[in-house]
């Protein structure tokens, strides 16, 4: 069994201003900022608003993700982290079904 390689994918991202409303809030509470910071130990944690689709792997999307937020894997000033399934549906946020959060951090 191959692999099949996908040429090209539409990771083009559009949500309801009130999902995005309650989806940011979540993403911002305190309780998961401090989880965020156990994993990632740092001064100051904050939400970009910067968020994505990954995408699947290939030539040109080395990284799993849109072209325009890999210089965010490159610094480490930014950490990436796959939202919890329990926030999108807690967003009423169905499709996509998998979605990324970029946060900007400030070490010591």
């Amino acid at each position: 069994m191959g692999l099949k390689v996908i040429d090209n994918f539409d990771s083009s991202l559009t949500l309801q201003l009130e999902a995005k409303q309650i989806f940011f809030n979540l993403l911002k509470t305190e309780k998961f900022i401090q989880q965020i910071q156990s994993q990632f130990p740092c001064k100051k944690i904050e939400l970009t608003e910067l968020i994505f689709q990954p995408v699947p792997y290939s030539r040109e999307t080395p990284k799993g993700m849109p072209k325009e937020f890999e210089q965010y894997h490159e610094f480490s000033d930014y950490i990436i982290i796959n939202v919890p399934s329990n926030f999108m549906f807690q967003a009423k946020i169905f499709q996509p079904c998998r979605l990324c959060a970029i946060y900007e951090i400030t070490r010591d």
